[in-house]
């Protein structure tokens, strides 16, 4: 299985790449997020920093994304499956009576807490802080909405509790917001989503 799924991508990147080329138009999605000034904190993220400090001290500089091989991208996939597999989904007024608390999941959590998960996970694996980033999205429905950003030099890669598979940011149905800078964890920028295709539009 790591082996196809590699494949795929090696196969998806290189698509993208000759149509990109075929075109010659700036308009084809960058396989890397624009992004720009610092914004708000997502009041979740504030308040667990203030539990535990630790999560907004994890970045002092830019690594730089991280270089893709077929044991990283194995890593990432199984991340993936695993935390979407182990947590049950459930929102944070049936845990825990509030509206919005971000936390580790134990058996249930709703998408901040996947993306903790697997944000800690891949930490452990060896991966940099500056390559994982909790990302806030919107969905076509218009809810609000966390996913994971994997910086790679093939492209920001979405891990997310709704999908099975991983897939370029920009091959996603959401819009993008902002997400945490890749400097100082406890600081978010915006993110700079102008794609052509219209929110919902993808499959």
């Amino acid at each position: 299985m790591k082996r196809t799924r590699w494949g795929r991508l090696c196969f998806f990147l290189a698509a993208s790449v000759a149509t990109l080329a075929a075109t010659g138009t700036a308009s084809a999605a960058p396989i890397a997020m624009r992004t720009g000034g610092t914004t708000t904190q997502p009041v979740g993220h504030y308040d667990l920093c203030r539990q535990s400090p630790v999560e907004c001290r994890q970045m002092t500089d830019n690594s730089g994304p991280v270089k893709l091989s077929k044991k990283l991208w194995a890593k990432i996939v199984d991340v993936n499956n695993r935390v979407n597999i182990a947590v049950k989904p459930k929102t944070d007024w049936e845990m825990w009576g509030v509206e919005e608390l971000w936390s580790y999941p134990a058996k249930e959590g709703d998408c901040e807490d996947y993306v903790l998960m697997k944000r800690h996970l891949l930490m452990k694996a060896g991966f940099p802080a500056g390559a994982l980033l909790i990302t806030v999205v919107r969905q076509p429905n218009g809810e609000g909405h966390a996913v994971l950003t994997v910086r790679t030099d093939r492209g920001d890669f979405i891990l997310d509790n709704l999908k099975g598979d991983v897939r370029l940011w920009s091959e996603t149905e959401y819009q993008y917001l902002k997400r945490q800078s890749a400097t100082n964890s406890g600081k978010w920028i915006s993110v700079r989503d102008d794609r052509d295709v219209a929110v919902g539009s993808i499959k």
